[in-house]
């Protein structure tokens, strides 16, 4: 499999039209363009659709889903910086702060098409195992 590919064996990420585009070794980056589906109440991006970017792309840096690990978020933090409306392109960029046994610690970030930040986060996640995905 491309190693692209990997999430798009995610529904959640089909349905929300997200797709993996980077993936680096101690970095990911995913995008999506806003659409109608994607709205909240007021018209602008939901805040569960940049949570779901900030937690989905810390998943894919190089040592830990492509490396085979199966692991699972156990915190989330989460700072809405400005709105994004429905056309906007959306990247979400994690990096690899620290991997150790048993949990991994990540920052990210969500720009518009502009390069203009829209939310910022931490996100920590569990070690699992280190069987594959799947398996």
């Amino acid at each position: 499999m491309d190693e692209l590919d990997y999430a798009s064996r995610i529904a959640m990420l089909q349905t929300l039209g997200v797709r993996l585009t980077e993936i680096g070794d101690r970095h990911a980056t995913v995008e999506v363009v806003v659409a109608d589906a994607h709205r909240n109440y007021y018209g602008g991006a939901h805040g569960g659709l940049i949570a779901t970017l900030l937690d989905t792309v810390c998943f894919f840096p190089r040592p830990l889903i492509p490396a085979g690990l199966r692991l699972a978020t156990s915190s989330l933090a989460v700072a809405y910086v400005r709105p994004a409306r429905v056309g906007d392109r959306l990247v979400a960029r994690s990096e690899l702060r620290h991997l150790g046994r048993r949990m991994a610690t990540l920052s990210a970030h969500v720009s518009d098409g502009e390069g203009r930040l829209v939310a910022h986060g931490t996100v920590t996640l569990v070690v699992l195992s280190e069987e594959a995905a799947g398996a």
